[in-house]
Parts: structure tokens; C-alpha cells; sequence
């Protein structure tokens, strides 16, 4: 079974516009048993199974690593960043980042990666690709040590692109086709401040525009709704691992749909389907009474992009203001529903 063949027709366009000539080498590790389990497992972190968001394309992990390693390959060529790309979230469980809130690792969420090299490791099938182009594990387990697929915050990279293109564009509905390659086209790579490569933009307003999206994106991604939704999932799945009923082993061998079903039919089925079902969150400075809350910080994604080589806060007062808003956004209330405790 070749995984291209199946994948929405909307998704296969936008893959199109980060590489109109498909790798083809590239085929046969998207295939490999490891990778595809990502496909099962939505970049939404679980909240596209509540009505408290509008988002319901499923956008898997599977394309997300896949449009990465477009990205890497249209601006480098090179097999192992490219590769590095890809293979950059294969060992990420279900629910993605709730998992991450589970492990207590809420402010980083990059605590599932310190699977990635074992899981490459005992892979035959990746052992044996990779032995046929003369690449070495240690090439490419570690998308950190390439600066065009990730860096630090807020800088560009093509994991921070791609999240961020097909969040507004397939997730969101916040773009369309012709915007996203508005931006893409406008991207080259330039030196940073610390001289290392850095994906940068051409014009001023087009990375002024990607910043203004960039900065709702960012809140979105840390919003009253989205921290309880993931913190109420990691809360549910330490349960049911304390009960001996899912093990971390399931996390990575089953499919959301199957993890839901299993909570589905446990004790806490009720506050998981009001969850699902649920239209508006409530948020309060005070503790509330009786009910299952949240009060808990995420992670700070945002971008400070580089056109040509300045960083656009430094030249653009609009860009500035929009980045300052997002880093200020308030963390700090009880959030929850209204679901009294038995």
C-alpha cells in the first residue's frame, strides 16, 4: 500500500505547493510499518472530537512529518535533513502533545521525543533503507541539529512553517491555497544572528501578514478550550493507566479511535461525552466548586521571522505589537465546564 494514494485530495494540493516535484525516494520510508501509525493520530492534539471546536479535517501526524520533509527537501536537496524531517515526530503517541501533558512536559512538549532513536533503531525495515543509501542513524534521529528543519523559538524552521501553513489552511480555515503560496514563495533561506541557515522571508508585508496569522495561530494553540480539552485527556489516560486498563504500550500500538473507545466505556465516559458534546468553556480567577478544572500554562509558540536579515519586530512596529499580544495572553484563570464531581 502506497499512503499517497489515500490521503485527501486538499492535502495532496497543499503538499504540492512545498514541492511540486515529489521525492520519490522518499516513498518507501513513508511506507514503512513505523511511520504509518501516525497516520491514525490528528494534529489536533484530540480536540477535534469536541464540538467546543470547529475544526474537523483530519490533518494526521503522518502528513504533518511528510509536508516537514517537503519542505526540507525543496530548499536543501539533501537526503538526510530531509530525513530527519520526516521522521522528526514517529514517536509521537496518540493525542499527540496531551501526552506530553501527561508526562507533566506541558511547557516544552517534547518529552515523547526521547523515543525517536529507539524506534528508528529496532525498525529493520528503516535499518535496512537507510543501510541501501549509505545514511547512518545517527544522521538523521535528531531533526534538532539541523537549523532548516528546527531551531529555537521564535525563529523559522520547517517544522514551525508547516504547522503553522496547514493549521490556517486545512485545520482553521484561516487561509487559502493562494495564501499559503503567497508566503511559501516569499521564503528563501538566509544567516541568522548566531551565523547559522535560517528559512527568512523576502518581503516585509508578506512577513508581516505571516506574523499577524502566526500570533492567532499561537493562541489557539494555548486557548482556554485547548489547554482544559488536553489536560482532561492526559487526566482521563493516567487514570485508566493507574487502573491497569491502558497501558503506554497502547498509546503507540492503538488508534485514537480505539483509545476513545476504551473510554467510552470506562467510569469516566460522562465527563469525556459532555466534553465532546460541549459548546463553550467557562473561565474564572476563582476556584470553582465541585467540578474538574484546569489551571494550567502551555507552551509559547510564536514566530519573529527574519526578512532578508533583520528580524521583522525590529523593523515592522505592526509585527511587534501583534507578537507582544500573543506573548501577553493570560494563562493564569480556572478554566472549566459546568460537570459537578459525584
Amino acid at each position: 500500500m502506497n499512503y499517497l494514494n489515500k490521503i485527501n485530495k486538499k492535502t495532496l494540493k497543499y503538499f504540492e505547493v512545498l514541492e511540486p516535484s515529489f521525492p520519490n525516494w522518499l516513498i518507501k520510508y513513508i511506507n514503512t510499518k513505523e511511520l504509518l501509525k501516525q497516520q491514525y493520530i490528528s494534529v489536533t492534539c484530540g480536540t477535534i472530537y469536541s464540538d467546543l471546536f470547529d475544526n474537523n479535517y483530519f490533518y494526521s501526524s503522518l502528513d504533518h512529518s511528510i509536508a516537514v520533509a517537503l519542505i526540507i527537501w525543496h530548499f536543501t536537496h539533501d537526503k538526510k535533513q530531509t530525513l530527519a524531517g520526516l521522521f522528526h515526530d514517529i514517536a509521537t503517541p496518540v493525542f499527540k502533545h496531551c501526552i506530553d501533558f501527561l508526562n507533566g512536559d506541558y511547557i516544552t512538549q517534547e518529552s515523547t521525543e526521547d523515543l525517536t532513536h529507539d524506534i528508528l533503531k529496532n525498525s529493520k525495515e528503516i535499518m535496512s533503507l537507510l543501510k541501501e543509501d549509505n545514511i547512518l542513524l545517527s544522521e538523521i534521529d535528531n531533526y534538532h541539529i539541523y537549523p532548516i528543519a528546527d531551531n529555537d523559538i521564535p525563529r523559522l524552521a520547517a517544522d514551525r512553517l508547516e504547522y503553522s501553513l496547514s493549521n490556517a489552511l486545512l485545520v482553521h480555515n484561516l487561509l487559502d491555497l493562494n495564501d499559503i503560496k503567497e508566503f511559501y514563495n516569499d521564503i528563501t533561506i538566509n544567516i541568522n544572528e548566531d551565523n547559522t541557515p535560517e528559512l527568512s522571508f523576502k518581503t516585509k508585508k508578506i512577513a508581516r501578514k505571516f506574523v499577524q496569522l502566526t500570533s492567532k495561530l499561537s493562541i489557539m494553540y494555548r486557548d482556554d478550550k485547548t489547554r482544559y480539552s488536553m489536560q482532561l485527556i492526559a487526566d482521563i489516560i493516567k487514570e485508566l493507566n493507574e487502573e491497569n486498563i491502558i497501558t503506554k504500550n497502547d498509546l503507540y500500538d492503538l488508534k485514537e479511535k480505539d483509545i476513545i473507545k476504551i473510554i467510552e466505556n470506562s467510569k469516566y465516559s460522562k465527563i469525556f461525552n459532555i466534553w465532546r458534546k460541549a459548546k463553550r468553556i467557562h473561565s474564572s480567577n476563582e476556584l470553582p466548586k465541585n467540578v474538574y478544572y484546569v489551571k494550567q500554562k502551555a507552551k509559547i509558540r510564536y514566530i519573529d521571522p527574519l526578512v532578508n536579515n533583520k528580524r521583522i519586530s525590529n523593523i515592522c512596529l505592526i509585527s511587534k505589537k501583534c507578537i507582544d499580544k500573543n506573548l501577553k495572553y493570560n494563562m493564569d484563570n480556572y478554566v472549566y465546564l459546568n460537570f459537578k464531581i459525584d
